[in-house]
């Protein structure tokens, strides 16, 4: 198992970036599938973006991609979510999440630990 801990949340304005990190424990990190989800107030989570355990394959929702880029480093064990062109839409609740499995998922009970989430609040 991994002990997942995000941070880089915060109050942005319309248009602006954001840089999301999650830091996870274990020796095993570069053995896990990584995703970002999202939750909104009175919203169900839903996927962001999902990266594989070398990096190779991505995958975003539609609606951030050209605005989002997942990264991962797994010497530092951490998966980044670099956020621009933020809008009010974006505000949400944002959660890392592993899936310990080779393909990505972007279904959230693919993942099977996750973190506590960090707020990003997108003003207009």
């Amino acid at each position: 198992q991994v002990h997942l801990v995000e941070s880089g949340g915060g109050l942005v304005q319309a248009g602006g970036s954001l840089r999301l990190s999650c830091a996870a424990s274990g020796r095993t990190f570069s053995t896990y599938v990584m995703g970002w989800f999202r939750q909104a107030p009175g919203k169900e989570r839903e996927f962001v973006a999902t990266i594989s355990r070398t990096g190779g394959t991505i995958y975003y929702r539609d609606s951030v991609k050209g605005r989002f880029a997942i990264s991962r480093d797994n010497v530092k064990n951490s998966v980044y979510l670099q956020m621009n062109s933020l809008k009010p839409e974006d505000t949400a609740v944002y959660y890392c999440a592993a899936r310990p499995a080779v393909s990505t998922s972007m279904r959230v009970n693919g993942y099977d630990q996750w973190g506590q989430g960090t707020q990003v609040t997108v003003s207009s």
